[in-house]
């Protein structure tokens, strides 16, 4: 089973209008409402590719229902500690005619250090019964760089693989847990080594600083141009065909989805890597965040080039 963890879940609301005026009354042209957050568009792409999958997190009130409710066509069971407040919105205005995209990201709930404790006694219980746990985005407020630290050092302690794709302060306490794997970007291998990172051998470096202090995977997305992995069985290149992108947002969240199956299912870091590219690609071809059709992932996935370059 893979464990998918969301600590700031929240609805996705997107609305198309045709010329967004402020101080105005707007029409809405189409809507829709998603479940968001980083782990469930980690947990819906899994769920696609035919694993079992288990949402864990924090929600509340009535969308903390509806976020459940939105999962089950995609088969995966969710198991969040419920609080009494509503979990947040996410509104995403597009206007059609102008090409301008307008966010508003609503602050959330509150987590209480004994609402995190309780948590963890969850999530514990949770952790006995995965494979692979993965663990993605921001977390609520009253949560400190702390709160991912923790979570690694339950899933270590209990000898489970886990993945940690998050930032900031967060990313850099969490690795002195040592979890299994990260996906940073170029930026973020930046904050955690402070070099540049401008040419490719500088990246390379860059993340064997990293997997030196204890992280055994370390996948480095370099966005159209694919990604690298440096690990215990070497330095791994991975080349996508060029697409026709549809929708770019999330594709990394399905690059994780394909790490923790492969990692799941025993494969090596040559064919997960594979798995994860293919599956990040196919991503990309469809307008739905999270989603992907399985017939593009097969198609792309003889075409995604792997090269040992150490």
């Amino acid at each position: 089973m893979i464990l998918t963890v969301t600590l700031n879940a929240a609805i996705d609301k997107r609305y198309v209008v045709d010329g967004f005026q402020v101080g105005e009354v707007n029409r809405v042209r189409e809507c829709a409402y998603t479940p968001g957050g980083k782990g469930l568009n980690v947990s819906k792409p899994a769920a696609i590719a035919g694993a079992e999958v288990t949402a864990t997190g924090f929600v509340g009130g009535h969308a903390g229902h509806y976020i459940e409710d939105a999962l089950k066509p995609f088969g995966i069971k969710s198991d969040f500690y419920h609080m009494e407040q509503e979990s947040r919105s996410c509104i995403n205005i597009w206007d059609e005619k102008n090409h301008v995209q307008t966010e508003f990201l609503e602050p959330g709930f509150t987590v209480s250090e004994e609402d995190f404790v309780r948590f963890e006694e969850h999530f514990s219980g949770l952790v006995r019964r995965a494979d692979v746990i993965a663990m993605s985005g921001s977390v609520p407020g009253g949560l400190d760089g702390t709160a991912y630290q923790r979570l690694v050092k339950i899933c270590r302690d209990a000898g489970k693989k886990v993945i940690l794709d998050t930032s900031g302060k967060l990313l850099e306490m969490g690795i002195e847990a040592k979890p299994t794997m990260i996906k940073p970007n170029l930026d973020e291998i930046r904050m955690l080594t402070g070099k540049q990172c401008d040419h490719m051998e500088d990246m390379v470096e860059a993340a064997k600083v990293v997997h030196e202090k204890g992280v055994e995977i370390v996948a480095v997305s370099l966005g159209g141009e694919g990604s690298f992995v440096v690990c215990g069985d070497g330095i791994f290149r991975a080349r996508v065909p060029k697409i026709d992108a549809v929708n770019t947002v999330g594709c990394g969240d399905s690059m994780i989805a394909g790490f923790a199956l492969g990692l799941s299912e025993g494969l090596s870091v040559e064919e997960t890597l594979r798995k994860a590219s293919a599956i990040s690609a196919a991503a990309a071809l469809r307008e739905e965040t999270g989603f992907f059709v399985k017939e593009d992932m097969e198609r792309i996935l003889p075409q995604i080039e792997i090269e040992k370059i150490s």
